[in-house]
């Protein structure tokens, strides 16, 4: 059968992976999401490896919310929007974020994920070109794909680069810059005003997704734009709810109303996919309203991750310098680095800590790391005892 000749072909893509150390498992969490999780490999452990940035997701009161809304509304609604998939609360939802991010309209999607792959073919043709930063998300990638708007890509962050391309689709009918706010493998907020001016010298809109800002940067954590100052130069924003605003799933897209109401017209993962889950709607928009009543979990964030920047660098691990709680500890300067960060994170997990190395094809060849992720809801101690763990094992593994 031809079944077992393919089966032969991932075999041997699969052994090849198991061999160079780049083949990824999964650990197996028991319990609810937190600081502190069960995994069924190891037990209880410290969890410094989710997106969990402001501490909501296993948060009791939102529980106890969630459960009222499941109550009231219903587990899911079987239909996508247009047929008989939205609820009041959809709505609702959408009006919160687009007065909470200070933009016309809002778009509601099962994931941001979604959100970028739907963004791209209904607003551009092929008279268009989209300019995209070198390691902006696999979503944005996929959904350009999708599209026949022109390609071009710009070298990660470079301004001068970044004009080049401009200047080069000067001809297109609309150019569209799209960068992430923050890029989720280093923690590195997109430098927004040099870009917005750019935009505006050369007519561009510009487009980010904040899928790693939106609650939790910015001073009152309205992302990336609002920590660079630059909320009403950036034309549409795309972000998610599965990481600081609960945790859990679903994404938007944010802009002019007009890009907003051709996106429910045509865009596919609108249109094809059910409706986002009433539970979630119900409990963002209580998750919002917490964000902009109190400063606590963001402040106690910053003060953690600053925390653990300092004494890791003080310890002489190599980490990417920057102001968020996305916090790569590096490898690509060590010899075999790929399997080494591996190790290194299975090491970890043996004395208690839950974290996750990353190599090829996640991020280039020669840059594997540690991706460790800071949490409103760790406390000084669980911070402190992560970092004795990593000086114990680079010191066991020759790193320090």
């Amino acid at each position: 059968m031809y079944t077992e000749k393919f089966r032969d072909i991932l075999r041997s893509s699969l052994e090849k992976a198991e061999e160079n150390g780049t083949f990824k498992r999964e650990r197996v969490i028991t319990s609810r999401q937190g600081t502190s999780v069960a995994v069924e490999q190891s037990g209880e452990v410290l969890n410094f490896c989710a997106n969990n940035y402001l501490g909501l997701s296993g948060n009791q009161r939102l529980v106890a919310i969630a459960c009222e809304i499941l109550e009231e509304r219903g587990y899911g609604l079987s239909s996508v929007r247009f047929i008989c998939g939205t609820q009041d609360i959809h709505k609702e939802l959408e009006r919160k974020i687009s007065g909470f991010l200070g933009k016309e309209d809002t778009i509601l999607y099962s994931s941001c994920f979604d959100a970028n792959g739907g963004l791209f073919e209904p607003l551009l043709t092929d008279a268009d070109a989209i300019i995209s930063d070198q390691l902006n998300h696999a979503s944005i990638i996929d959904g350009i794909r999708l599209c026949k708007a022109k390609r071009y890509r710009y070298s990660h962050a470079d301004l001068e680069d970044l004009e080049a391309v401009l200047i080069h689709a000067r001809g297109a009918r609309i150019k569209a810059i799209v960068t992430d706010g923050v890029f989720s493998m280093d923690g590195e907020i997109a430098p927004l005003p040099g870009i917005c001016d750019l935009a505006e010298e050369y007519g561009a809109l510009l487009i980010v997704d904040d899928s790693h800002a939106t609650g939790f940067i910015g001073e009152s954590g309205r992302g990336s734009v609002e920590y660079h100052g630059v909320t009403e130069r950036v034309d549409i924003v795309t972000s998610t709810f599965g990481k600081a605003l609960g945790g859990a799933s679903g994404g938007f897209t944010t802009g002019p109303a007009e890009a907003i109401e051709m996106l429910r017209q045509r865009s596919r993962p609108y249109l094809f996919s059910n409706t986002l889950a009433p539970v979630i709607a119900g409990t963002t928009l209580a998750v919002i309203d917490m964000i902009e009543k109190s400063s606590e979990e963001r402040d106690r964030l910053r003060d953690n991750q600053r925390r653990f920047r300092r004494k890791m660098t003080d310890a002489g691990f190599r980490i990417i310098k920057g102001d968020h709680p996305i916090v790569p500890v590096l490898f690509g300067h060590l010899p075999d680095d790929a399997a080494l960060a591996q190790r290194f994170a299975d090491e970890l997990l043996r004395k208690g800590i839950y974290a996750i190395g990353f190599f090829y094809p996640v991020v280039p060849n020669g840059e594997s790391r540690i991706r460790v992720q800071i949490s409103a809801a760790h406390t000084t101690q669980q911070v402190d005892t992560c970092v004795e763990v990593f000086i114990d094992v680079g010191k066991m593994l020759g790193v320090l």
